[in-house]
């Protein structure tokens, strides 16, 4: 990540966080509908996982070292995380926070979200170009 890296100075990525708002803003005014999820892992689960990646021989082509020292840096990312959720959710595309140590409680959440989501928007199908009769039977 810049910011935990150090790539960029804090004046450069710290203007990113409006011109995101701004382009979400955009999308929302066009009539685009913006569901963010922050899938949030605590850092024991983080270690188990990674241990279970490294001791499963199927799991294994998903393990870098470099995760182990990206790992010693859990407070800078957390930092940086909090402050992006903090000034990228906004009315217009919030930001939901998904507890996810366990898989079927984050697909729950995230199910549930949607699902309410689209429960609200109502989708129809669009209607038929023709006036078409009562009945009609196709030869």
């Amino acid at each position: 990540m810049v910011r935990v890296h150090g790539l960029e100075p804090a004046e450069r990525w710290g203007r990113h966080y409006d011109q995101i708002n701004a382009f979400e803003q955009l999308l929302v005014d066009e009539g685009t509908l913006i569901l963010k999820f922050f899938l949030l892992i605590t850092p024991e689960e983080q270690r188990r996982r990674l241990q279970d990646r490294f001791d499963d021989p199927t799991k294994r082509w998903k393990f870098k070292l470099g995760d182990l020292e990206e790992r010693k840096r859990w407070d800078d990312y957390m930092a940086a995380y909090t402050d992006m959720l903090e000034r990228c959710s906004t009315t217009a595309a919030p930001w939901y926070v998904i507890p996810s140590d366990h898989n079927w409680f984050r697909n729950l959440a995230v199910a549930e979200i949607v699902a309410d989501t689209l429960e609200e928007m109502d989708p129809q199908y669009p209607p038929s170009p023709d006036v078409l009769p009562d009945t009609l039977v196709v030869e």
